[in-house]
């Protein structure tokens, strides 16, 4: 009995030890990343409201190209981007200080210019950094460094999209897709709640649409059911014109000063060709036409997807998925109502469809339907965003990303999206925590896991 309580004591010491030292890390981190996310989103916006009013900033987009790189290489920062901070989160490794200030200035010179591009790629580096130099500020371990790097992430994603529960979750379960990283879910929530908040106080505006929903019928379930499908397909297509373009750049374009010259050429010549800029930028107004009044045109999920390839992969700043949210509005407004779907309900479906098809993140897909469209219609958006994800393969936006087990099947995959490569489909073995080594790609062998502690009277 005495044994059973000692063991109870150390059981509950740990855990409460724990709980208080995350609940540090989450003030700090939270207050931190709220401050930071509502300036940059504040930067974003000014800078895209000055290119609305100067619309002939578009032609300095090539130069403003030479100038991320020549920042990135002064900086000795070239081809780190969110998958480096995906590793970061995965291996306990530091990420350089400097990289925060890189993508800030790169995504606001993106967006001043007229680049495709949304603004969750420079969340995520910059929460990830954040979060990464708070944890060696406290002197944690490899270990603990981790859950610091994640809760970072979610802490700067909720803070520009004002939408915590979905930040949490999706830094928990992006990275290793069938694994929910359970460390990180209460730090995670407590650091997304408090950015939230004090970047609402300092003025930034959460994504929220008000959306009306039709009553739950089979007739219109099997329509909806039909849009997801589409959706699902469309996300794959997305990722491979990405990956299309990424080699052309890289056959042709090697020189990465000349790679992001011509890159802004294409999108400035391009825009001219389509005459207006409703595809540059993030084209949140156009996602609000499309949700708000159900207007899009048949063509608009295409040439975004066009004109955020030639952008992003060319080495401009920013990320991919606003402009995803975009491709959804549109597509689903428009196909949504040639199967006879309302096209703003419609329009909302595809955004939430299309971001879990795109980042393979179903459950973050439904609790984000949840947050921005305020809970309305949810058995048609989580019928939506669970038949996106399935249809959209094993196909992904982040590199670093892991598919652990089939989407179609009860067995383990261990697919990697960056060229599908097969970490091991066999389907043996223990699935470690962290899921799999990025550096060795093959399953991570155990003996560091965490020990977790032997709770008296639990077997």
């Amino acid at each position: 009995m005495k044994h059973g309580r000692k063991e109870l004591g150390k059981w509950s010491v740990d855990y409460v030890g724990y709980f208080f030292k995350w609940l540090l890390l989450s003030i700090v981190t939270g207050l931190v990343c709220g401050v930071t996310g509502a300036l940059f989103e504040r930067c974003v916006e000014a800078v895209t409201e000055i290119r609305s009013e100067y619309e002939w900033l578009i032609f300095l987009l090539p130069l403003s190209g030479l100038l991320i790189v020549f920042l990135y290489r002064k900086l000795n920062l070239s081809g780190v981007g969110t998958s480096r901070v995906f590793d970061a989160a995965v291996e306990g490794d530091s990420l350089k200080f400097r990289l925060i200030p890189a993508i800030f200035t790169g995504t606001v010179l993106t967006h001043l210019c007229g680049g495709s591009a949304g603004r969750e790629g420079a969340a995520l580096q910059i929460g990830g950094d954040i979060g990464n130099h708070i944890g060696r500020l406290f002197r944690f371990d490899e270990e603990d460094k981790k859950v610091a790097t994640m809760t970072g992430m979610a802490a700067f994603f909720a803070a520009l999209f004002g939408t915590p529960v979905t930040a949490a979750v999706f830094v928990a379960t992006v990275i290793s897709v069938g694994m929910v990283k359970h460390a990180v879910m209460v730090p995670g929530m407590i650091a997304s709640v408090l950015a939230s908040l004090v970047a609402g106080w300092m003025g930034a505006e959460p994504v929220r649409f008000r959306v009306e929903a039709p009553a739950v019928t089979w007739m219109m379930m099997v329509r909806v059911m039909v849009l997801a499908v589409a959706c699902g397909l469309v996300s794959a297509a997305f990722i491979e014109v990405t990956y299309l373009i990424k080699k052309c750049y890289e056959r042709f374009l090697r020189n990465p000063y000349l790679r992001a010259a011509v890159g802004g050429a294409v999108v400035v010549f391009l825009t001219l060709l389509v005459g207006n800029q409703d595809y540059n930028g993030s084209g949140m107004d156009v996602i609000v036409r499309a949700i708000g009044q159900g207007q899009a045109r048949p063509w608009d999920f295409a040439l975004k997807i066009l004109f955020t390839a030639l952008t992003l992969e060319a080495g401009f700043k920013g990320g991919e998925i606003v402009p995803t949210f975009y491709v959804g509005a549109v597509f689903g407004c428009v196909f949504g109502q040639l199967l006879g779907i309302p096209a703003g309900f419609a329009a909302a479906v595809g955004f939430a469809a299309m971001f879990g098809g795109v980042t393979n993140t179903m459950i973050t897909s439904i609790l984000l339907s949840a947050e921005v469209f305020g809970g309305v219609g949810l058995p048609y958006f989580g019928m939506a965003c669970m038949l996106s994800f399935v249809f959209s393969g094993y196909n992904g936006l982040f590199s670093s990303q892991v598919i652990i087990f089939s989407k179609l099947r009860a067995r383990r995959v261990m697919t990697k999206v960056d060229h599908r490569i097969e970490l091991d489909n066999v389907g043996t073995g223990v699935i470690p925590e962290d899921g799999y080594d990025l550096k060795r790609k093959e399953a991570v062998n155990d003996k560091n896991s965490e020990q977790t502690p032997k709770v008296p009277g639990v077997k």
